[in-house]
């Protein structure tokens, strides 16, 4: 998962998101920049720009004409990648991932379409699901001596769930996990990347010809691809790439941000004995806690392309290059919390960005929150005595979304 352009020896000029380091303590870098070089700048993969103080990060997130949504990809694709991607249908995939991938109006519409999809209410419907979910995982963990939690917990609970509201079997579970590990976690590998979206594309182009024959044939479908197939026969801006683009960003966005967010929280929770007591003994400050983890480890970092040649705060910023919208560094900038580098799980004032700000903030929010609250309640309640294993190594991803791959843990007798 590291990158092959060589280790990193000026952070403020040539900085990489895949480096060793990065990948596995950014947060010193992050203070380093912050103090000396707040906007970071590097040439590897393209011109990108790396702002971290919470102050330009939501500046720059709110001025979506200067910067765009259109490229929000941390690690873009090669240029052959990107010709082969065109050859798989164009017209099919020329609207990206709407909405994320999008600006207004097009960002807008599609947005105010799926959002009724994540309210508090329709999350309550889901939650039943993730807890029996994690039920399930926590049965076949218990009177194991060791675990990955990781992989055999954390990485398994937002799949099913998004699979779920997508209405596809829960046996694709596990190739959904690979498609979407290669096309983030493995950045650097090209044809990985392009073999994984091509699959996806080709996938759901499927399913979405499936539905349009149930719906016609009568058949009544509760999920978020024939209610988006349904939509089309009052709203003509919505064909059959929106219904695609969106069904690739509910695959995508739905699995990888949240399984990360899961995973660094069991790694908080066993690498720091008095924080897992104090949650599973005051089960009252849990909404608290899971905010200061989102806050202490923000899973995503997105792109914007600069739309015109353009002086940032002193940093010459031209036309095409990007800028990585470094929402977890500015979510430990100290002129905004207090004490930023403590985990407070009790911590009453926490105006995080883990995600995101402005017009194209999360709209899956609330169902993360309620994975994240769910996952890790279930984990401390059914296994509370556990800690992360210090004899075998922990395996962290990041670029597009930082979290443990690999977490092993050890449960004390």
């Amino acid at each position: 998962m590291t990158t092959k352009l060589g280790p990193v020896k000026d952070w403020e000029n040539d900085f990489d998101v895949l480096d060793y380091s990065y990948l596995n303590n950014p947060f010193e870098i992050w203070d380093k920049l912050r103090d000396r070089c707040p906007i970071a700048h590097t040439d590897r993969r393209g011109s990108n720009w790396l702002p971290t103080t919470y102050d330009d990060v939501t500046k720059i997130a709110h001025d979506f004409m200067t910067f765009s949504s259109t490229q929000v990809l941390v690690i873009p694709f090669m240029e052959t990648a990107r010709q082969d991607m065109e050859n798989i249908n164009p017209e099919v995939l020329g609207y990206g991932a709407p909405p994320i991938t999008a600006d207004p109006p097009l960002q807008t519409w599609t947005r105010r379409l799926i959002l009724p999809w994540f309210s508090h209410k329709k999350v309550a419907e889901y939650e039943p699901l993730t807890q029996s979910i994690c039920d399930n995982l926590i049965d076949k963990i218990i009177g194991r001596q060791f675990v990955d939690g990781a992989v055999d917990y954390a990485q398994q609970i937002p799949v099913r769930v998004i699979s779920h509201i997508l209405g596809v079997p829960e046996e694709m579970t596990d190739t959904f996990t690979t498609w979407v590990r290669d096309f983030l976690e493995f950045a650097d590998n090209s044809e990985n990347r392009f073999n994984s979206i091509r699959d996806i594309v080709i996938y759901l182009m499927t399913v979405i010809d499936q539905r349009k024959k149930l719906i016609s044939q009568g058949e009544n479908l509760d999920d978020i691809i024939s209610f988006l197939i349904k939509e089309q026969k009052t709203n003509s801006e919505i064909n059959d790439a929106i219904v695609l683009g969106m069904s690739i960003l509910l695959l995508i966005a739905g699995i990888d941000t949240t399984w990360s967010a899961i995973g660094s929280a069991l790694w908080h929770l066993g690498s720091n004995r008095e924080d897992l007591v104090m949650l599973k003994n005051q089960p009252e400050i849990m909404d608290t806690a899971i905010e200061e983890l989102l806050r202490a480890y923000s899973p995503v970092t997105m792109a914007r392309v600069v739309t015109k040649d353009t002086d940032y705060n002193g940093c010459p910023m031209k036309q095409g290059d990007k800028v990585l919208m470094n929402f977890p560094a500015a979510n430990r900038d100290p002129l905004v919390f207090e004490n930023p580098q403590v985990v407070n799980l009790r911590r009453k004032i926490n105006r995080h960005i883990a995600f995101g700000s402005g017009i194209h903030r999360c709209g899956g929010a609330n169902l993360a929150r309620m994975e994240l609250k769910v996952a890790i309640r279930t984990f401390i309640d059914r296994l509370p005595d556990f800690k992360v294993d210090e004899s075998k190594p922990v395996m962290w991803a990041g670029g597009q979304v930082r979290g443990p791959r690999v977490l092993p843990l050890a449960f004390l007798d």
